[in-house]
């Protein structure tokens, strides 16, 4: 089934004060200011005092490294002992964009101070075998080389169980980490995550790669003539991974990566850095913009572990002052990247193929899995669909288990009792791994984290996460997180939501527009890129092609290219879509479109990025965008002719839910067609009659070992996904094994009750009570409160049944 239409959302004019325009003018010489003045004011910028260190990163105090306290003094006096006893040190990195930047300044850093290779290594995960984190393996390993203390980054914080073997090998550990914090303190030398910090620190929102630099700043503090390579040297690493990053850049995060991208503009004339300046050269890029990294060194590093899985090339390659070798590196780099674009395709399509056999009104987060996917790109199309089709998505694959069970100790677990009824005996585990994107600001790291006892490892933030789980516990871990996601948002709020910023003209855009929105730059989390609202416009000289990788071959990734006109201009202007063919788009026909405005260092051109497009014969207002009066009609109880009904949505079935009555109501909105209510009067089974069915066809189940599904479950005993888990869970407890998968059942034994049958029996009674209940209220409350409450949603809680 297809996901609801996306919703568009556009704020209103803010009326912004005369003197803040002035303030922002003298920052715009060749325009009037008053978009940029407008988005700053729609986001909350409005502090006339700190508004000249936003705009102007020399004129921002950055934060000592040492408001880290005492943790930070921790850090210093252990690698200044380590530097007087000449001990090994290992950094300890990660394998993404922002792990390799910090181990890149951790080794440019460091390495001032302790001999590379002799004194000074480094050791990064390889992402298709070992995962993120420290790994037993890894440290024991480590150990058996020497090393006495390890200073990771961009992980580390919640390895509690490494850090422990670590110190039971001689080896002390400090740890660099902007990730969620353990509940106790890990047993380390010192620990460097801002989350320590009040939320309102400027230091609060650091990467691991600002984590990993503030503490090379606290070494050249506090060791003044010792270094012979300034500090700033670093700090082009620094915006890689800060803007490659989930974090938002405010603070100490936005002066780190505006101060970075004027290092790495330097690149291509002065290059301190041959790698970082022949990716640049590839991607087509200057450097002088964050959509540079973004859109370009970003994706690239963060391509050779999900292609190669291992990354440690990375860290020569943008270290190493060897030009030769920089260009063997960097062209590596490059194909890992197109190859990355084709995996990537070919994974959404299909995931996009299993969406098509779910029902998404009782999907409330996309949980899929498929042995034949490549999961070095899971987290990349996760995020597409979470943003697609509005849900968080967390997406398996079993690709590399074979392998690893012969060659990994790690995955050659003893089962947990907590993870399957066994004894704790020495079974293998086949896992799935994975990647999880949030969407609709559900905190994705709570969400999976209420489900750690079905999963075997997990780590991440709100927006991101990594997991492994055993393939056996996808089922119930699919059933529980769906119940999780359904009491946080409901369906109507499962819409994926597109935001303009400002509206604009085609005559607006351009090189004064372009120059007045990059005073917002660097943009990112809590900062986006200003989305451009275009009415009226049209589209011509439409063409697709694949993109083409270093060597001039085709990738199988699609972009469309189109000229974008309206009424205030005769001249049209050059946009891009990238992923969509032309025939998506329509062809001189009046719409209303999304973009973003961007500059293309290749054809030294402005132009825009299209987001998303509707045709205005189909479009709607957008703005309070779930109002529409008497969209209604109440055919409740009446005979229907359906022959009848070519512009009317029928709602057959008497919702039980606020949840379901509402997704077909924006349904009708954004079709601009009536909803008509033309279900009959309610008649059930009561509770316990649906209860005694439910166990009948449970028996027959059992003796026929035939399978069904959930849906066939539900029609004949016309209950909800949510209710009928709850009975299955009493099927359960009174003796029947059941086994699951996300689609299907099937009973295929009776093993020992379990304690308390009967609380859990009542509480699916209890449930089926419930929904007979709301049935009742659905079919008899008046059309006006059902009007209003859904054209309010936010008053929908408010409206229960008497």
């Amino acid at each position: 089934m297809n996901s609801l239409p996306p919703r568009w959302q556009l704020p209103p004019n803010p009326d912004v004060p005369p003197e803040f325009i002035d303030a922002i003018k003298p920052y715009c010489p060749a325009s009037e200011g008053r978009f940029a003045a407008q988005l700053l004011w729609q986001r909350e910028l409005r502090d006339l005092e700190q508004l000249p260190g936003f705009l102007d990163c020399d004129r921002y105090h950055p934060a000592s490294p040492f408001e880290f306290g005492k943790e930070m003094q921790y850090a210093v006096k252990r690698l200044l002992k380590a530097r007087e006893a000449g001990e090994k040190v290992m950094i300890w990195g990660d394998f993404d964009a922002d792990g390799i930047t910090s181990t890149s300044v951790l080794w440019d850093g460091l390495g001032q101070f302790f001999a590379q290779y002799l004194q000074l290594d480094y050791y990064i995960p390889n992402r298709l075998t070992e995962s993120h984190g420290l790994n037993l393996p890894g440290l024991e390993k480590l150990a058996a080389q020497g090393t006495r203390l390890i200073v990771t980054c961009d992980t580390g914080s919640t390895n509690i169980e490494e850090i422990d073997r670590a110190a039971e090998l001689g080896i002390d550990i400090i740890v660099t980490d902007h990730h969620t914090l353990p509940e106790k303190r890990p047993n380390v030398v010192a620990i460097i995550n801002p989350r320590y910090l009040e939320q309102s620190h400027p230091l609060y929102h650091l990467s691991g790669v600002a984590c990993a630099y503030k503490l090379v700043e606290a070494l050249y503090e506090t060791l003044p003539d010792i270094a012979q390579k300034p500090l700033e040297e670093l700090l082009d690493l620094v915006a890689i991974g800060l803007i490659a990053d989930l974090v938002e850049l405010r603070g100490d995060c936005r002066y780190l990566a505006k101060k970075g991208i004027k290092q790495l503009q330097k690149q291509l004339k002065n290059p301190t850095r041959p790698g970082v300046s022949l990716l640049l050269k590839l991607c087509q890029r200057n450097g002088d913009r964050p959509t540079d990294i973004s859109f370009g060194l970003g994706p690239r590093i963060n391509a050779v572990s999900r292609i190669h899985g291992d990354a440690n090339f990375c860290v020569e390659l943008l270290t190493s002052r060897d030009r030769d070798r920089a260009r063997q590196l960097a062209e590596e780099t490059e194909l890992a990247n197109s190859r990355r674009k084709e995996l990537q395709k070919n994974v959404t399509n299909s995931v996009k193929k299993k969406l098509e056999q779910i029902d998404l009104s009782t999907t409330y987060i996309i949980v899929l899995e498929d042995p034949q996917w490549s999961a070095g790109v899971l987290g990349l199309v996760a995020g597409q669909i979470a943003q697609e089709y509005g849900r968080p998505t967390i997406l398996l694959s079993t690709e590399n288990n074979s392998r690893e069970i012969e060659n990994n100790e790690r995955t050659a677990i003893p089962l947990n009792p907590s993870l399957k009824g066994g004894d704790g005996g020495n079974q293998l585990l086949l896992l799935a791994r994975g990647s999880a994107r949030s969407a609709n600001e559900i905190d994705l790291y709570q969400l999976v984290h209420s489900q750690k006892h079905l999963l075997h490892r997990f780590g991440g933030h709100p927006y991101a996460a990594g997991l492994s789980i055993p393939v056996e516990n996808i089922p119930l871990f699919v059933e529980a997180i769906n119940q999780e996601v359904r009491l946080q948002i409901g369906t109507s709020e499962l819409a994926p939501l597109v935001s303009a910023d400002i509206t604009v003209t085609v005559a607006d855009l351009g090189k004064e527009l372009f120059k007045e929105l990059s005073l917002l730059e660097p943009c990112g989390m809590g900062n986006p890129v200003p989305k451009l609202l275009l009415e009226n416009c049209w589209f011509t000289k439409i063409w697709h092609n694949n993109a083409k990788d270093s060597r001039g071959k085709k990738i199988q990734y699609i972009k469309t290219t189109f000229e974008i006109g309206d009424d205030s201009t005769p001249a049209k202007f050059p946009g891009v879509w990238w992923g969509h063919y032309k025939d998506e788009l329509p062809a001189d026909r009046s719409c209303n479109a999304i973009v973003e405005l961007d500059y293309n260092t290749y054809k030294n051109q402005y132009e825009v990025r299209l987001i998303a497009v509707r045709d205005r014969r189909t479009d709607r207002v957008y703005q309070n965008d779930f109002y529409s009066p008497n969209i209604l009609l109440d055919w409740r109880g009446e005979p229907i002719e359906e022959e009848k009904c070519d512009s009317t949505i029928l709602l057959k079935d008497c919702p039980m839910n606020w949840e379901k009555i509402s997704g077909e109501f924006y349904k009708a909105v954004t079709e601009t067609q009536k909803l008509a209510l033309a279900y009959s009067s309610p008649v059930s089974l009561n509770p316990t009659e649906t209860w005694q069915k439910l166990a009948g066809i449970a028996k027959y189940l059992q003796r026929t070992r035939e399978t069904t599904t959930y849906r066939k479950l539900q029609e004949k005993l016309d209950l909800s996904l949510q209710t009928l888990i709850l009975g299955i869970t009493a099927l359960e407890a009174i003796g029947l094994e059941i086994k699951k998968n996300p689609l299907a059942l099937q009973v295929i034994g009776i093993q020992e009750v379990k304690e308390h049958p009967a609380t859990t029996i009542q509480r699916f009674l209890d449930a089926v009570k419930e929904e007979q209940f709301q049935r009742q209220f659905f079919y008899r409350v008046p059309l006006k409160t059902l009007q209003d409450t859904l054209s309010c949603p936010r008053d929908r809680d408010r409206t229960r049944p008497a």
